[in-house]
C-alpha cells in the first residue's frame, strides 16, 4: 500500500513538472514563432532589397557575426540560467543576484574589448577575413551590436533561470519588429546605391534592434529584482560565484568559438569552391544566397518549436539533476527527442510534397523548388540530431559537447571543401554534408546520453513513426490536390495543417497507447 502511493506521489510530482516544461516550452514557441514570422519577414525584405548577391554577401558576414558572438557571451546564457534555477528554488537570492552582477560586469569589459577591435579593424577584416571590401561598412556598423547581445544574454540567463520566459519573449517580439522598421528607414532615408550600402543598412537595423533589447531587459531586470526578499542560505564570495559561472562558460565558450572558427572558415570556402566548379563570383553569391538565405530559410522555420524545447530543458534537467531525480530527467529527454522527431519528419514531408508553392509564398521566385526538395533529407536529419548537443548540454557533459562538436565541424569543413567543389554537386554538396555530419553528431551524441540515461528506442517506436509518417505523407497530398485551385498561402497553410496535424495526433494517440498498455 505504501509503495502503491509512493507511486501516485511520483507520478503526480512528474505530471506537474510534465505541465510546467510545456506551459513554459509552449510561451517560448509562440513566442519564437511570432518573432520567427518577424524575422522571416525581414529575410524577404532582406532578400527584395538586397538581391541574391547581396543576400549572399550578408550571409558571408553573418558567420563571422557570430564566431565574435561566441568570443564575448557564449555560455552565459547557459550557465546563468542553470545556476539562476538553483539559487532561485533555493530562495537564495543574494547569491542569485551577486552572481548576476559580478558576471554582468566581467561582460562589459570582455565585449566592449571585442567591440573596439572591430571597429578599428573593420576593413582589413573584410578584406583578409571575408575576402570581401564590401562587407567592411556592415562591420563597422555591427561592432556595438556586439555590447548589447553580450550583455543581453547575462540577463535572459537570469530571467531563464527563474522560469520569466513572458517577459524575455515580449522583448525579442519588440527587437525583431524594431529591425524591420529600422531597415525600411534606413534604406528610405539613406538611399544606397550599392550592394555593400544596403547590406550595411540591414546590420544598422540589428544593431538597433539589439540595443532596444538591452535597454528593455535592463529595466525588466531592476523591476524583477526589487521583488526578492528574504534570502536565505550561506552567501558565497564573488570568486566563488564566478569560479561556478566559468566552470559551465568556458568549455561552452571554447566550444562555441572553435566550432564558429571552423563554421566561418566553412562559409567563407564556400564562394571560392563554387568557382572552382565553374561559376563566377557574383554566381556563387547569388548561389549560397539562395540555398542557404531562401531554402533553408524556409525548410528550417519550424525548428523554433525545438529550439524553445531547449531552452527550456536546460534549467529544468538543471534543477531535476539538482534533486538527483534522474527518472525525470530521462523522461524529458525522451520527450523532447520524441517531439523533435515528429517536427523533422512533417517538416520533410511538407518540403517534398509542394517545394515550388513554398518558394512562391515565402519568395515569389520560381526557382527554388529543387532547393526546397533537396533540404527535405536535411531537414529530416538535422531536427533530430541538434537537440542532442542540447541534451548533453542541459546534463553537464561540456567537455563531451566540446568533442562532438568538434567533430562535426570538422566533418563539415572537409566535407563542404570537397564536395561544393564538383560541378556536378555545386551547392548541393553543402547540403550532402549537412546531412551527413548530422548523422555522425547523432550517433556519437546518443552513444554519450545512453551512457548517463536509459534511452529506450525499439521497433515499436519506429513502426509508430514510419506509419504516422506515412499518413501525414497521405494526409498531405490529399489537402493538396482539394486545395489545387485555392491561392498559394492558402494551399500551403492546409497541406501544413493537415500533415503536421495528422503526425502529432497519431504519433501522440499511438505512444499513450503504448504507456498504458
Amino acid at each position: 500500500m505504501r509503495r502503491l502511493y509512493d507511486i501516485r506521489i511520483l507520478k503526480t510530482r512528474l505530471l506537474g513538472q510534465i505541465d510546467k516544461f510545456y506551459r513554459d516550452s509552449f510561451v517560448l514557441t509562440l513566442s519564437n514563432m511570432t518573432t520567427g514570422i518577424i524575422a522571416f519577414f525581414f529575410s524577404i525584405l532582406l532578400s527584395r532589397k538586397l538581391g541574391a548577391e547581396g543576400l549572399g554577401l550578408y550571409g558571408l558576414v553573418m558567420p563571422v557575426y557570430g564566431l565574435l558572438l561566441c568570443i564575448t557571451s557564449d555560455g552565459i546564457i547557459t550557465a546563468i540560467s542553470k545556476i539562476s534555477t538553483v539559487y532561485f528554488n533555493r530562495s537564495e537570492y543574494k547569491n542569485l543576484n551577486r552572481t548576476f552582477s559580478t558576471v554582468f560586469i566581467l561582460t562589459i569589459f570582455r565585449a566592449l574589448s571585442v567591440a573596439l577591435l572591430v571597429l578599428i579593424f573593420h576593413r582589413p577584416m573584410a578584406v583578409y577575413v571575408v575576402r570581401d571590401a564590401r562587407a567592411s561598412g556592415a562591420l563597422m556598423v555591427l561592432s556595438p551590436a556586439l555590447i548589447f547581445v553580450s550583455l543581453s544574454a547575462v540577463i535572459k540567463g537570469y530571467f531563464y533561470g527563474m522560469g520569466k520566459y513572458k517577459t524575455t519573449a515580449s522583448i525579442d517580439i519588440l527587437e525583431k519588429l524594431l529591425r524591420v522598421g529600422v531597415l525600411l528607414s534606413a534604406i528610405a532615408l539613406l538611399k544606397p546605391e550599392s550592394v555593400s550600402g544596403t547590406v550595411a543598412s540591414a546590420f544598422l537595423a540589428l544593431t538597433t534592434g539589439e540595443l532596444v533589447s538591452f535597454l528593455t531587459l535592463h529595466i525588466c531586470y531592476r523591476i524583477e529584482k526589487g521583488k526578492l526578499k528574504g534570502s536565505t542560505g550561506r552567501i558565497k564570495s564573488r570568486i566563488q560565484l564566478v569560479f561556478d559561472v566559468l566552470v559551465i562558460s568556458v568549455p561552452l565558450c571554447f566550444n562555441g568559438i572553435v566550432s564558429s572558427v571552423i563554421s566561418t572558415v566553412s562559409a567563407l570556402i564556400v564562394p571560392r569552391r563554387l568557382m572552382a566548379a565553374g561559376f563566377s563570383y557574383r554566381d556563387a553569391l547569388a548561389l549560397i544566397g539562395k540555398f542557404s538565405g531562401m531554402a533553408l530559410n524556409i525548410s528550417t522555420l519550424p525548428f523554433i518549436i525545438i529550439n524553445s524545447m531547449l531552452t527550456v530543458l536546460v534549467p529544468d534537467m538543471s534543477l531535476n539533476i539538482s534533486k538527483k531525480d534522474y527518472w525525470s530527467a530521462e523522461e524529458r529527454i525522451a520527450q523532447v527527442l520524441r517531439i523533435s522527431c515528429i517536427i523533422g519528419i512533417s517538416t520533410a514531408i511538407v518540403c517534398f510534397v509542394m517545394p515550388g508553392t513554398l518558394g512562391w509564398v515565402f519568395y515569389q521566385r520560381n526557382d527554388l523548388a529543387d532547393m526546397i526538395r533537396f533540404s527535405a533529407p536535411i531537414c529530416l536529419v538535422t531536427f533530430i540530431s541538434s537537440p542532442t548537443f542540447g541534451v548533453l548540454n542541459a546534463l553537464g557533459k561540456q567537455n563531451i559537447l566540446l568533442k562532438n562538436s568538434l567533430i562535426h565541424s570538422l566533418q563539415s569543413l572537409v566535407l563542404t571543401t570537397v564536395l561544393a567543389g564538383i560541378p556536378a554537386l555545386n551547392i548541393y554538396g553543402c547540403g550532402i554534408a549537412i546531412i551527413l555530419t548530422s548523422v555522425t553528431s547523432l550517433v556519437l551524441n546518443i552513444g554519450e546520453i545512453r551512457k548517463i540515461c536509459e534511452i529506450k528506442i525499439d521497433l515499436q517506436d519506429i513502426i509508430i513513426m514510419v506509419v504516422a509518417g506515412t499518413a501525414s505523407w497521405l494526409s498531405a497530398l490529399l489537402a493538396g490536390n482539394a486545395l489545387s485551385a485555392a491561392p498559394p498561402a492558402v494551399r500551403t497553410a492546409g497541406v501544413v495543417t493537415a500533415c503536421f496535424g495528422c503526425m502529432a495526433g497519431l504519433c501522440t494517440y499511438a505512444f499513450r497507447l503504448k504507456r498504458e498498455t
